[in-house]
């Protein structure tokens, strides 16, 4: 080997710069661990919450100070963490979401709310639209245009985009298509609007490490934020437009009368219901401002829930605040429970009640407050003074600037905001006028306070109140300093994991981890003795420098990621085991140790150069197709494979050579070994038809079951919601069930999950439903219905938990909206599909015969159509998920990456042997080269399903499936590589006689 000191001086930079990379971890965790101390010490005993302030205080307190001292330079706290390894939400806790920002309300906003009809129904048809097409909402609105105008109207009509907002870049003369690009551009700007507000929202939230990145030009933003805690928080931080709004409000006195006749009215739409029993939701709308959804969930809950429950109007769930004498004047009209704030809202929403309204009074809106009433679960009820536009008399606009600060008692929180000359004349004159009345501050519709104004407010400052926490008062302070979003964003798509389960599968992880890397370094010192050692310090250089490369790239390390990691100790073992076993022919053949190792390591060069190639390819596809944990898994598999493949080359060369220069022979077997593989003379291709039969029969009977049981599709594929809860007690998995049953309208799906104390449970009610309150509704009916079998005084905050050291509760949770469900599932087709198409040509391009391609892609869908048989069959039976999600495909694209791997190895022998001046057949070639590599795969196999065992054993219960179709895969890709893709091989090569030598 040439330049052997240059590798020599790089392999001992790399390692130092590794070490240097990690040594800010090493002082990150003992400073933390400090932090953990102090909190114990100082904190109440076993409260949970009062520990994980205490630490926030101590790393608070030291973050600006020196944590290491290099004399010529010193770094803080802060510095270090930033340097340090970069957790991911599965092993830190926090939330993973991507929102979409609305592109149909940006499109509304553009054309100043535009009553077009051809306008308003192609928003309504790329609705429709949207839901089974991959196509961005715009496009689908142009193409709805055009249908829908039929050239009647164009775009740039002064009634849709060509109005005053717009005047300037679009006149009634531009074409359709002329306008289409300017539309697109205002979009996109709007959306790099909202990008940097949400930004600016993050940035001030405190939490370390955020990600925040658009997805493409769909109007997506993902975002991620490990270790955040309070995930209610973070969801209204992230869907809060900030449309702050000021409004004159009814009292109580003047909306008691329409609230008697309005329980009246609703009383007669309910007896009516129930008396007609055959009433259509069409006949109802006619009454009714609510959609036809609406209708079909209210009017079919009246005739089945209050009937049996006896409660025939609206006061069963509005208690109204109805003055008894002028000094209980009051700005609040009603109380509700949380829980039925919906069916209140729909029945004042109704055609019937609201023409009870009197005339002055007949654009009232009633809005409820933003927060439940302290230590209750009711949450008040306001009637604004709304108009025809329903335009506000003051808006967000005119804010300058927004604090957290303290009332006059130093006690409770507040925001203070400073208007801008503009506003502060508003506001005096607005104030001015309601003197002795009431004034309701709202944002984004929800009623943050509703004050008596005693005075004019002249000075341009005013305080919103509202029993805020310190925190929720920062929170409301920087949403409104960081401007409104210029459309409405909500969540399709949210993981959320708590930090008690993150520490468990930091835990679980390690475990694991150790444990698959001592089995390794074990396994191959019995294997190859003292050549053993010397591939096991090539394989903790390779881990070092994996972890160096990770953290000086401030990559994000998660659960998957880990599991790439030790898959690559797996397979990184593998360059080693081909340069060994090929070291050991060439000895059997008689030739020198020197001259051995010198041809054992550059023949084993073009195996291992093509097998890490190939799974390089499959990385790289996983990388770009993939999303949050996939991208990780990708991205450390890619890392693995490139420095192992530069430490099996090179630090394992280096030192066999130094037995070479000190002419001390190396054997590659131990005497438990010495006869294992050697002389192996089995034919192979006999066997073909015996293995295409049994091959055939498990992919028919896989095919029969995907037709007949299918496959279990997680809601990564389906959409819906899922929440891993844990409980005190171990509970039957078919009563929580049938339990949840009534809050859902339907049996969720409950399973045990993990411990025998913890189930997962998953349901898609309501999840064609937007907004902060839909996710909280569910968990509210999660909560009603788990009730039962919960601890004695649970509240709904401790069994939301998001906290550490949490024992009951909600663990983690998913979210996924059947839109993006769609998009996922076409990526994933385009992934595997993608990937098969680039190892056909990789294969084609190196070996030069289409028989070759064939044989290799024939055995990669044999291998996949095993893995989804195997889990069709037994998704029903076995103790842990088997759910077909973006994990899975994952695993099925690492599968395509090993199987190629095995067959590459088996085809370059083929082809180095059919090379050979010798007189064998190519019938003989072909067995002689599978004989040759016996030994090589059956020990890359086991050394690999060693690691992967571990992983499934020890490793988490979250990546149980994602294990097993690993171990499936690697089983089935040994076997196809031996059995399928070389047996196809050569039934697919023409004039194999020609082949003869």
């Amino acid at each position: 080997m040439q330049n052997k000191g240059l590798i020599k001086v790089f392999a001992i930079l790399f390692g130092i710069v590794s070490l240097y990379q990690l040594s800010f971890t090493f002082f990150t965790n003992r400073i933390e661990d400090q932090a953990k101390a102090y909190a114990k010490e100082h904190a109440q005993e076993n409260d949970a919450r009062s520990l994980d302030n205490f630490e926030r205080i101590y790393l608070d307190s030291v973050a600006n100070k020196p944590a290491i001292d290099l004399g010529f330079t010193s770094f803080t706290y802060n510095d270090i963490k930033d340097k340090s390894i970069n957790l991911g939400l599965d092993l830190k806790g926090g939330i993973n979401a991507i929102l979409q920002v609305s592109v149909k309300d940006i499109l509304i906003g553009l054309s100043n709310d535009s009553k077009n009809p051809a306008f308003l129904e192609a928003l309504a048809k790329a609705d429709q639209a949207q839901k089974s097409s991959d196509n961005t909402y715009l496009n689908l609105f142009f193409e709805a245009f055009e249908e829908t105008s039929k050239g009647s109207v164009k775009l740039s009509d002064p009634s849709i985009f060509g109005n005053k907002q717009l005047r300037e870049r679009i006149n009634f003369k531009l074409s359709n298509s002329e306008v289409k690009p300017i539309i697109e551009g205002e979009v996109s700007a709007s959306i790099s609007t909202a990008f940097q507000v949400l930004r600016s929202r993050i940035d001030k939230f405190g939490v370390t490490q955020p990600d925040i990145q658009r997805i493409g030009k769909s109007g997506r933003i993902q975002i991620e934020l490990p270790g955040a805690k309070d995930i209610d928080r973070v969801k209204k931080l992230l869907q809060s437009t900030a449309e702050l709004q000021f409004w004159e409000v009814y009292t109580n006195a003047d909306v008691s009368q329409f609230f008697i006749a309005a329980n009246g009215k609703v009383a007669e739409i309910i007896k009516a219901k129930e008396a007609k029993g055959t009433e259509t939701s069409e006949e109802v709308a006619k009454d009714s401002t609510a959609t036809g959804d609406e209708i079909d969930n209210l009017l079919g809950e009246v005739t089945d829930s209050l009937a049996a429950n006896k409660n025939k109007d609206l006061f069963s769930y509005l208690l109204p605040n109805i003055p008894q004498s002028a000094n209980q004047l009051s700005s609040l009209v009603g109380y509700a429970k949380v829980s039925d704030t919906a069916k209140v809202n729909e029945y004042l929403s109704n055609r019937q009640v609201r023409a009870l309204l009197p005339t002055d009074m007949k654009y009232a809106k009633f809005l409820w407050d933003a927060k439940p009433n302290k230590n209750s679960d009711l949450i008040s009820l306001y009637a604004i003074k709304s108009n025809r536009n329903d335009v506000a008399p003051i808006e967000g606009d005119v804010i300058d600037d927004a604090s957290q600060q303290f009332d006059q008692f130093g006690v409770n929180a507040e925001v203070s905001m400073t208007m801008n000359s503009k506003g502060t004349k508003e506001w005096a004159k607005l104030t001015g006028a309601n003197v002795g009345k009431f004034v309701a501050v709202v944002l984004d519709d929800y009623v943050y306070t509703a004050p008596r104004v005693n005075d004019a407010i002249t000075g341009g400052r005013t305080s919103i109140t509202g029993n805020f926490s310190v925190e929720e008062a920062k929170d409301l302070a920087n949403v409104l300093k960081a401007g409104k979003l210029p459309a409405a964003a909500h969540i399709i798509q949210s993981e959320v994991v708590g930090p008690s389960l993150g520490q468990k599968a930091i835990d679980a992880s390690v475990n694991s981890f150790l444990l698959a890397l001592a089995l390794v370094l074990v396994w191959m010192v019995v294997y190859y003795g003292k050549a053993g050692v010397y591939a096991d310090i090539a394989l903790a250089v390779n881990i070092l420098f994996i972890f160096g490369v990770l953290t000086a790239f401030g990559a994000v390390l998660t659960l998957p990621g880990i599991a790439g990691i030790i898959l690559t100790i797996g397979m990184s073992v593998d360059a080693n085991v081909l340069i060994f076993e090929r070291i050991k022919e060439e000895l059997n053949g008689g030739k020198t140790f020197n001259d051995a190792v010198k041809d054992g390591f550059n023949g084993a060069l073009s195996s291992i150069l093509d097998a890490n190639i190939t799974t390089i390819l499959t990385g790289i596809i996983l990388y770009s197709f993939g999303t949050g944990p996939v991208k990780g898994f990708a991205y450390t598999l890619i890392v693995g494979i490139l420095t192992s493949l530069f430490t099996a080359i090179f630090i394992t060369r280096l030192l066999v050579d130094g037995n070479v220069v000190k002419n001390k022979p190396l054997e590659f077997v131990t005497s438990l070994t010495k006869g294992w593989f050697r002389n192996i003379d089995i034919n192979f291709l006999k066997k073909r038809k015996v293995a295409y039969a049994i091959s055939s029969i498990i992919i028919i009977a896989g095919i029969v079951s995907l037709f007949t049981q299918g496959l279990k599709y997680g809601v990564d594929f389906d959409g819906g919601r899922s929440y891993t809860v844990k409980f005190a007690q171990t509970l039957s998995a078919t009563e929580v069930s049938e339990a949840l049953q009534d809050e859902f309208n339907a049996a969720p799906e409950v399973k045990t999950y993990g411990t025998p104390d913890q189930l997962k449970i998953t349901t898609n009610y309501l999840i064609d439903e937007n907004g902060p309150e839909v996710d909280d509704k569910v968990q509210h009916l999660l909560f009603e219905g788990l009730k039962p079998y919960l601890p004695e005084g649970t509240t709904f905050d401790q069994f939301k938990g998001g906290y550490d050291g949490q024992t009951i509760g909600i663990m983690s949770s998913i979210k996924v909206e059947p839109s993006i469900a769609d998009d996922i599932k076409t990526a994933a087709k385009w992934a595997i599909l993608g990937s098969i198409i680039v190892m056909f040509l990789y294969i084609l391009i190196r070996f030069k015969k289409v028989s070759f391609s064939i044989g290799a892609i024939v055995s990669v869908v044999h291998d996949v159509l095993i893995v989804l048989s195997v889990f069709s069959l037994l998704y029903r039976f076995l103790p842990f998920d088997l759910e077909i999600d973006e994990s899975f495909i994952a695993a099925v694209l690492t599968v395509v990456g090993y199987s190629i791997n095995d067959t590459v190895v088996i085809f370059d022998r083929i082809r180095e042997f059919s090379k050979l001046d010798n007189k064998w057949s190519f019938n003989t070639t072909v067995n002689k080269a599978l004989s040759s590599t016996l030994g090589r795969t059956i020990n890359t196999s086991i050394t690999t399903l060693i690691v992967l065992l571990a992983i499934f054993l020890f490793g988490g219960d979250s990546i149980k499936g994602f294990m097993f179709a690993l171990i499936i895969g690697v089983l089935t890709g040994t076997y196809s590589s031996l059995f399928v893709a070389t047996p196809v091989m050569f039934d697919s090569t023409k004039n194999k006689g020609t082949e003869e030598k």
